[in-house]
C-alpha cells in the first residue's frame, strides 16, 4: 500500500489549521470573509515558493464546495485551457462553482491570460493565480485589477508554536 508523502500528510485542510497567515486566515481575514460570504472572488497569491499558495487555494475551493481545477502555467497547453472551460460549463449547468488555480500565472503570456478574462468576468470560473513575481508587472492589468492581490510573507515559526505543526 502506498503512503502519502509527509508533506501531504502535514498539509492543512482548513483555515483553522493554517499556521502563520493569521492576517488573511483569521477571524477578520479576507479568506475567512470570502468563505463566510459564500461568494468566491478571483485572487492572486503573491509570495515565495513553498509559502502555501496552492494549499490556501485548495482550502478555499473545499470550503466553498467548488470544483478545484489546477493548472501549471509552465506546462499547460491550449487544449488544457479549452478542457477547463468545458468542465466549468458542465459544472455551471450542475450548479457547481469552478475555481481554477493557475500556478505560476506569471508564466502565461498576455494572450494566454486574456483567454481567461471573459470566463472570469461572466462568473463561469473563479480564478486564483499564484506567482512569485510582482503581479503589477507580470499579470495583465484587467486581471490584476479584477482580482484581489494577497501578499504572502515568509512565515516566522518563532512566532507560532512548533507544537501546532508537530501535533499534526
Amino acid at each position: 500500500m502506498l503512503e502519502r508523502p509527509l508533506a501531504e500528510k502535514m498539509r492543512p485542510n482548513s483555515l483553522d489549521e493554517v499556521i502563520g497567515h493569521d492576517k488573511i486566515t483569521g477571524k477578520d481575514g479576507i479568506l475567512r470573509k470570502i468563505i463566510n460570504s459564500k461568494k468566491p472572488t478571483s485572487l492572486i497569491f503573491w509570495g515565495p515558493a513553498g509559502i502555501g499558495k496552492t494549499t490556501l487555494a485548495r482550502i478555499l475551493a473545499n470550503e466553498l464546495n467548488a470544483n478545484f481545477i489546477e493548472l501549471s502555467a509552465v506546462t499547460a497547453k491550449k487544449q488544457d485551457v479549452i478542457d477547463v472551460i468545458k468542465q466549468a460549463r458542465i459544472n455551471w449547468n450542475l450548479n457547481i462553482r469552478t475555481i481554477l488555480f493557475v500556478d505560476e500565472i506569471h508564466r502565461f503570456n498576455k494572450a494566454q491570460q486574456d483567454s481567461f478574462l471573459p470566463h472570469v468576468e461572466s462568473g463561469l470560473i473563479t480564478l486564483i493565480g499564484a506567482t512569485t513575481e510582482n503581479p503589477s508587472f507580470e499579470v495583465i492589468p484587467p486581471m490584476s485589477s479584477d482580482a484581489k492581490i494577497i501578499i504572502l510573507l515568509a512565515i516566522n515559526l518563532g512566532s507560532s508554536p512548533a507544537s501546532n505543526i508537530l501535533a499534526r
